[in-house]
């Protein structure tokens, strides 16, 4: 499982051969969220909202990044780590 990115106490990774549509995981504790890239939602999971809102606004600034990310995922590539949110 890549780690791509740790800010906050949030982990964001990506797993190798996850299909369906491109998404990251978010963990926080014992909670955990999968994002989608194309529209940047929460679609499973639970996570607090203040979490939410960090995972949100840091992949709002990284999201080519992320598709980019998740294209070598699907290849079985490195995944490149991403600047945390400060």
């Amino acid at each position: 499982m890549p780690e791509i990115s740790r800010f906050f106490g949030i982990v964001i990774v990506m797993y190798y051969r996850d299909h369906g549509l491109p998404h990251f995981h978010a963990k926080y504790g014992s909670a955990t969220g999968v994002f989608s890239l194309p529209d940047l939602q929460l679609i499973e999971g639970h996570l607090p909202k203040r979490v939410i809102a960090l995972v949100l606004e840091w992949a709002f600034e990284h999201r080519q990044e992320l598709l980019d990310d998740w294209e070598l995922t699907k290849q079985n590539k490195p995944t490149k780590k991403i600047d945390p949110l400060v």
